[in-house]
């Protein structure tokens, strides 16, 4: 479990730093990797908002999102 929320996290903060491109620099990562409106960019994005949701629970559970893994 501790490893699907440390996956989420990482989904949420790719999410975060892409809508932030496409805010500033009208520039979105995903697309300019997977292409536009590809199969492989939905299943991103779908991930992302899984993601983004489960990470509400976050604001009402008292606990953090799960830390990095050490090497």
């Amino acid at each position: 479990m501790q490893s699907l929320k440390w996956v989420a996290t990482l989904l949420m903060v790719i999410g975060s730093i892409n809508w932030g491109l496409v805010g500033a620099f009208n520039f979105n990562v995903v697309d300019a990797i997977f292409g536009v409106g590809s199969v492989i960019s939905a299943i991103i994005y779908i991930l992302v908002g899984i993601s983004g949701l489960w990470g509400i629970t976050f604001l009402f559970s008292g606990k953090k999102p799960a830390a990095m893994p050490q090497a």
